[in-house]
């Protein structure tokens, strides 16, 4: 867009760093600084730049009208049950969080036990974790501020719907157990981060016990471990809470140790099930002292286990279900019987079995689609499950043990005509010929012209299946004639461990081409053409969208590079980064760097290039993928560029990574994000 005002220069130092001989320059440095003056500046005029850029189009304002108006529906979460009382999150359609209602019967309005919109007038102040006390008299949540992962553990007594005075801090990433009498709860905490280096916060975890009405400085550690201060812990519990299970970890991969002990003997030593990292370990349940565990280890699609617990340790070692060859992804304890979610083609089916493995049937789910969330009780008569596809709006569906029966429990209401619209599976080759899955939605009888702007969405990386998921945004892509694809990239597991592990590390290539083999196959297919086809991908996606930009900026139409990872010779040394090693690789290492410093998108700008349309996003408080790695790239990508389209970026105030994000933040999030692509693909008229 040669209309875009002058793009700005900026400031470089000499920074050079060696990495096991070879020197690397790092001019923007600086940029990495957040509560630098000049950095604040350069904020304040880089997304001054984008606000005149998008705010110069009338489709920003329709588009805004649009996206809250498809927004604008009932939404409820899946119910969950204590002694016999029903409890849901309900949004009425623009609320900027979910409401917590109870109700004695399924068919009741029920009614409203806590409000989380009060806690902030801009509504980002949110609840990101929750856990019932098992009498059902108390809820202990976690509330995040301005999408922060650190979280303040609040206790609402659900009697009177008051919070109790207890207050507990430093916690992240961490669940609640509670005790079988209510008087307290389990948790992972960290120190206080404020006395360590932002890099080193989320060290030294503790599993602590908390009892009602004490304060934090008395809970008691229960578990830490000193002399390996990256790992990280979390205490669980079986149905009964007879038996409390430990799961050491560390960084994102699925491998874990796993140990046990009585829940009324936590003074003895943990009894190991697992005491290595090989293979992932989750405990399903326990019956009759019998665990039931989900494990990868010499299963890379995934398999029950059984084992018998005792005060010596375990016995009789089984498996259940074997691996089958479709990913199994996870596995909960309903009625007594073994309810598995099983990935196939990347599309969810249910099935049951019971305790010794033997099948017991498929539940037929109403379309090709996924399970975004489940409640089950073990011994319960039902179980509720949240479905979604790319044209199903997130549902509740009930299923009935006594009728053997699945039934719509809550069904949201949008006006848009989805009968209009499809969704179709269809494989594609990547650059080494592996056969790679994309689901592509459109309206029906869509001209295949090379006419038609499509919107290319990906992740690839972490075990992240992208299966069928409902997005209400996409909504006004579509209705515009837009067409929206996702394809299965390796990096994933949608094909089990083989196809996670054929996408991170040195073969993290791999993910990049098949995403450029998804676009060269849209094109090859006369879906649209090269100047119609956008990307966009989020966070890891944002490393993938970094990285095909400068690999490939000839094949694009517009790029979106969202809340990203893009230095990768540095990432790993801020927040949460130093989990991520295992994915992608440390430059510490000579031969990762080798890889690393490759396909790092910040490393592979290229001068006098130029690049197709680009916007770049991030937040200010993301303290989850540092907003420093997208203000380095913005600022390169602006100084390499050859060409006159516009290199921008927006950078959004008290929103982080994404967590918790309120409904006004989202809408204002999307239609931005869309009218970039408007702009660009469509080709909209300025004002």
């Amino acid at each position: 867009m040669s209309d875009l005002q002058p793009r700005r220069v900026t400031r470089r130092e000499l920074v050079v760093d060696d990495y096991h001989g070879i020197k690397v320059a790092d001019p923007y440095r600086w940029l990495e600084d957040d509560a630098s003056a000049e950095v604040q500046k350069w904020i304040a005029e880089q997304h001054g730049d984008f606000e005149n850029y998008v705010d110069g189009y009338d489709i920003r304002r329709t588009l805004k009208s649009r996206m809250t108006q498809l927004w604008s529906y009932a939404k409820c979460s899946v119910p969950h049950v204590a002694e016999g009382v029903y409890y849901a999150w309900r949004n009425d359609g623009l609320q900027n969080q979910p409401v917590l209602y109870r109700f004695a019967a399924l068919d009741q309005e029920g009614e409203l036990v806590f409000d989380p919109n009060t806690l902030s007038e801009d509504g980002t102040v949110a609840v990101i974790s929750r856990a019932f006390s098992p009498k059902g008299n108390y809820l202990a949540y976690g509330l995040s501020s301005s999408g922060s992962d650190w979280q303040t553990i609040k206790i609402l007594d659900l009697r009177t719907k008051q919070n109790l005075p207890d207050t507990l801090l430093h916690m992240k990433f961490s669940n609640f157990t509670w005790l079988p009498d209510e008087s307290g709860f389990f948790y992972t905490r960290f120190p206080d981060p404020k006395a360590e280096a932002l890099a080193a916060s989320a060290l030294n975890a503790m599993v602590c016990l908390h009892i009602i009405g004490r304060d934090q400085s008395e809970d008691k550690i229960i578990h830490q471990d000193h002399e390996n201060p990256k790992w990280n812990f979390n205490l669980s519990a079986d149905n009964d809470k007879k038996w409390v299970f430990l799961s050491v970890s560390y960084g994102t991969l699925r491998r874990n140790q796993l140990y046990f002990k009585l829940l009324e003997k936590l003074d003895t030593p943990w009894l190991p099930i697992s005491s290595d990292f090989v293979g992932g370990y989750d405990v399903v349940g326990v019956v009759n002292d019998t665990a039931y565990i989900f494990t990868q280890r010499d299963a890379p699609f995934g398999k029950v286990i059984s084992a018998k617990l005792s005060e010596n340790g375990i016995s009789d070692m089984q498996t259940v279900i074997p691996d089958r060859g479709e990913m199994l992804e996870y596995v909960r304890i309903a009625n007594n019987q073994l309810l598995c979610v099983v990935l196939r083609h990347a599309t969810h089916r249910l099935t049951l079995h019971d305790l010794s493995g033997a099948p017991s049937g498929e539940i037929e789910l109403p379309a090709l689609g996924s399970i975004q969330d489940i409640f089950t009780k073990q011994e319960g008569d039902e179980f509720f499950v949240q479905f979604s596809s790319f044209l199903y709006p997130d549902a509740i569906l009930r299923y009935d043990f006594k009728s053997a029966a699945l039934s719509n429990w809550f069904t949201p209401r949008i006006d848009f005509p989805f009968e209009d619209y499809e969704t179709v599976q269809e494989f594609y080759a990547s650059k080494d010929g592996t056969r790679v899955p994309m689901f592509i939605t459109r309206r029906k009888n869509l001209a295949k012209d090379g006419g038609n702007p499509t919107v290319l969405y990906g992740y690839g990386g972490y075990n992240i299946n992208r299966v069928p998921k409902f997005s209400v945004q996409v909504l006004t892509w579509l209705e515009k004639g837009g067409i929206h694809a996702e394809p299965c990239l390796r990096g994933g597991a949608e094909y089990g461990e083989a196809w996670h592990r054929a996408g991170m590390l040195e073969s993290k290539q791999n993910t990049f081409d098949d995403f450029i083999a998804a676009g060269e196959h849209l094109i090859a297919e006369k879906y649209t053409v090269k100047e119609k086809l956008g990307i966009m991908g989020r966070s890891n996606g944002g490393l993938l969208t970094g990285a095909c930009v400068t690999q490939r900026p000839d094949l694009f139409g517009a790029v979106i590079v969202w809340v990203p990872v893009l230095d990768m010779l540095r990432y790993h040394r801020f927040t949460a980064g130093r989990n991520w090693t295992g994915e992608y690789g440390c430059a510490d290492d000579p031969e990762q760097f080798q890889f690393l410093y490759k396909f790092s998108p910040l490393h592979n700008v290229k001068m006098n290039t130029a690049y197709p349309p680009t916007l770049v996003m991030t937040a200010d408080t993301d303290d989850r993928v540092v907003p420093g790695q997208a203000r380095k790239f913005t600022a390169t990508m602006q100084a390499a560029d050859g060409g006159e389209n516009p290199i921008l970026i927006r950078i959004e105030k008290a929103a982080g990574h994404g967590l918790g994000k309120p409904i006004g933040k989202l809408i204002d999030e999307q239609t931005d994000l869309y009218s970039f692509f408007f702009i660009n693909l469509f080709n909209v008229p300025k004002i």
